[in-house]
């Protein structure tokens, strides 16, 4: 009799044991794929930032081009030089050194 209960104690464990381990992998398959679609959704979001980026880098530069610099300056009234008067310097001079 004693032998009888040990062996449906043992297939009792035995069976508890296989369901635990079967939820473990079940929840385990599932964190996974939780775990890859975020990291899908996450290279996704970090390709349009990137794209963002480089989008305001191109912005950027096109406000600063120097086509861009006349129509600054028309706008603040700033007018164009007529005549240019360069300062010369002596030979003795430190700067000519």
């Amino acid at each position: 009799m004693s032998k009888a209960i040990n062996i449906n104690l043992i297939f009792i464990f035995t069976v508890f044991f296989g369901v635990c381990v079967l939820v473990h992998y079940i929840l385990q398959v599932g964190a996974l794929s939780q775990d890859i679609f975020l990291l899908d959704d996450y290279e996704r979001r970090l390709a349009a930032l990137f794209d963002n980026n480089r989008n305001l880098d191109i912005d950027f530069s096109k406000m600063n081009s120097l086509s861009r610099v006349d129509g600054y300056l028309a706008s603040r009234d700033f007018i164009k030089p007529v005549r240019v008067n360069y300062i010369r310097l002596l030979e003795s001079s430190v700067a000519a050194k």
